[in-house]
């Protein structure tokens, strides 16, 4: 188990791209019925795609976005053999109220990941009583760093500095979010779950927000229980509209269904999506999906399925509001 802590420094112009993007965290979904929030859905598309980086890395986009001074910490765990490829990162804002969950979604390169994708296995989580079948690997995977996790959230929501051990911040925490793009997606939506199933998080899931998921595979099998209504209702699924991710494992390997809010991007916006999207049959439609990657424009455009449109710059690029610069430092006018 890895444990790495650094501070969001401050940054210069033409940063930040939110002038207080903790404001608008503490804001949003202050209630269970409150529809995504655009600007929300940009600051977590951003630091969950760069959550496949280094320490530096996520506290440099977190300082773009105006994030500075929040402390940031690593929590990471492999286990090759198991196909145990787990990190999470945990940003606290400065005055302590908010706090973000990022988990890292499957590394390209890193077959053991992909591995572990593959691994649906009939895993379990209780809800008192009643049981849900959810994916093996990607629960193996929560569950690898899901301790050390809740240790740091508890500590914030005591009021304890995870910048600096021992030291209190000015509140306790008010508001958690937790978010994930693919893999890291799937985590994001199965921590929510251990949330309400677990009788002795109550503090945690009071505080927490929403969950915002970007290409995020199927990770559970339904009827979800009452128990899990609170979970649920704040899971925001964001799908580009031909990204074959999200119907993911196929249905021969095990049944599962999605949860939560689904929204669909396509024709240039962002919009409701119902019915969600439903899992694949059968490996046929992935030859092409990965041939769509290679594929001339036109005729990717032709294709149901690709993975061309699952990267995280994708979403990142179809999250990007209008106006402020990218995280790169650059002006669009998309």
């Amino acid at each position: 188990m890895q444990v790495e802590r650094a501070i969001v420094e401050a940054t210069h112009h033409p940063f930040p791209i939110y002038a207080d993007p903790i404001d608008r965290f503490r804001r949003a979904h202050a209630a269970e019925d409150v529809d995504r929030d655009p600007a929300v859905a940009h600051l977590l598309g951003v630091l969950a795609g760069y959550a496949y980086a280094d320490t530096a890395t996520v506290a440099l986009m977190a300082a773009r976005l105006g994030m500075e001074g929040s402390a940031l910490v690593r929590v990471s765990q492999t286990v090759d053999a198991m196909q145990i490829f787990s990190t999470a990162y945990l940003l606290q804002s400065r005055c302590g109220r908010v706090a973000v969950l990022c988990y890292r979604g499957t590394e390209p390169a890193n077959l053991g990941n992909w591995l572990g994708d593959a691994d649906v296995g009939s895993d379990a989580i209780d809800f008192a009583g009643a049981r849900i079948t959810v994916h093996a690997g990607f629960h193996r995977n929560v569950l690898a760093t899901r301790r050390p996790v809740l240790d740091l959230l508890h500590a914030a929501a005591r009021g304890e500095s995870l910048r600096v051990p021992g030291a209190r911040t000015d509140h306790a925490l008010e508001a958690l979010y937790v978010a994930g793009h693919s893999l890291g997606g799937a985590m994001a939506a199965l921590f929510g779950l251990r949330l309400a199933a677990d009788t002795d998080q109550p503090i945690l899931l009071e505080k927490l927000r929403a969950i915002y998921t970007f290409g995020q595979p199927l990770a559970a099998g339904g009827p979800l229980p009452e128990a899990a209504g609170p979970v649920a209702r704040r899971l925001l699924r964001h799908v580009n509209a031909r990204d074959i991710v999200p119907s993911l494992p196929f249905a021969a390997w095990g049944p599962l269904e999605h949860f939560g809010r689904e929204f669909q991007y396509a024709q240039g916006r962002w919009a409701r999506h119902e019915p969600v999207t439903a899992q694949l049959e059968s490996f046929r439609a992935a030859p092409r999906a990965v041939f769509a990657m290679f594929a001339p424009a036109k005729k990717r455009e032709s294709l149901p399925h690709s993975m061309a449109d699952h990267g995280p710059h994708h979403y990142i690029a179809a999250l990007r509001p209008t106006g402020p610069v990218t995280e790169f430092g650059d002006r669009t006018d998309r």
